[in-house]
């Protein structure tokens, strides 16, 4: 019911009354009041005139299933939210409720993470109201073999949400990266349950700085923040459901051909490394070669400096540019 408030509200640029939101909910005046203290709660600017009704005024940069949904127009993803001030990590909270039977496409957003997880069990750090720490989960009906390509799915969708949102040329590091200016702005990652031939559900987790102002001297070399980028605040409720419109669409995409295959010209175009000089990091040994995109698959397809071909899982291999990290 609050979202519905919130979402009458937005639409009118002027007052709306509060017998207009009774009628119109079929709720009493006491129960509008309540809704719009609420709100107000929230941070959102909400002026009351007698006889005149109720004005949205100002709408605050907060993370809430209500301000979310009232500005998505998806099917599934994030028709089910869940919102925490501090959780160890939002893949955590998406795995235990996943375990408890939340459906597929369920939304977990946190404005902080107390132990944010990247690739390989690298820390994140996730400080709060300065970027998007969010999970989707997932319960596609595939092999688990297939589950790696979803990384590769969300990463795209990322890379056009921040585009639509920002301007800015998102690109994408494979296998779980976004990159602005050769930067990461945003980190991925993907954890399953599954038997041997049954997933059970997967969650996604992506990791987004946003807001952030200034990186520690050590990673300041390959870490970037929205508003670094762009020079300007960004509001993150408008990412995070432009990323979901955009998933929705592209996993239906995947899910349709059980590949990449309908997709790949997006994400090769994308592809911050595609016919690049790169040093593939293989624990059976480390060579050079030239990026030439991925394929269906997921895999990325390298070119060794005396001509083989060679098709990457992202497994225990890392991908990195010759002189640094793209």
């Amino acid at each position: 019911m609050k979202t519905r408030i919130l979402q009458t509200l937005k639409e009118h640029k002027g007052y709306v009354s509060g017998q207009e939101l009774c009628d119109a909910l079929g709720i009493s005046r006491t129960a509008v009041w309540k809704y719009i203290n609420k709100l107000k709660e929230e941070g959102y600017q909400i002026e009351a005139v007698p006889n005149k009704g109720y004005h949205l005024l100002t709408v605050p940069d907060v993370l809430t299933e209500s301000e979310i949904k009232s500005r998505i127009f998806t099917k599934w993803a994030g028709k089910e939210i869940h919102c925490y001030n501090s959780v160890d990590s939002t893949n955590n909270a998406a795995k235990t409720a996943a375990e408890q039977g939340s459906p597929h496409g369920a939304l977990f957003l946190a404005e902080q993470q107390s132990s944010g997880k990247g690739r390989r069990g690298r820390g994140w750090v996730s400080l709060p109201g300065t970027g998007i720490w969010m999970t989707i989960l997932l319960r596609p009906q595939l092999e688990p073999s297939y589950a790696s390509m979803l990384t590769l799915v969300a990463a795209l969708s990322m890379s056009k949400a921040i585009k639509a949102q920002t301007g800015l040329e998102a690109q994408i590091k494979w296998p779980n990266d976004v990159v602005i200016n050769g930067k990461k702005v945003c980190g991925i990652l993907t954890e399953m349950s599954a038997e041997m031939e049954q997933i059970h559900y997967v969650v996604i987790g992506l990791g987004t700085n946003v807001n952030i102002e200034e990186f520690p001297k050590e990673i300041q070399d390959r870490a970037t923040s929205l508003k670094i980028e762009s020079k300007k605040e960004i509001e993150r409720v408008p990412v995070i459901c432009a990323f979901l419109s955009y998933f929705e669409e592209d996993y239906e995409n995947f899910m349709e051909h059980r590949n990449l295959s309908g997709l790949l010209e997006q994400y090769n175009k994308r592809l911050v490394n595609c016919g690049r000089a790169v040093r593939v990091l293989d624990p059976k040994g480390e060579y050079s070669g030239t990026a030439k995109g991925v394929d269906s698959t997921g895999a990325l397809i390298v070119e060794k400096e005396k001509g083989e071909t060679v098709a990457i899982t992202s497994g225990e291999v890392s991908v990195r540019g010759i002189y640094g990290y793209v």
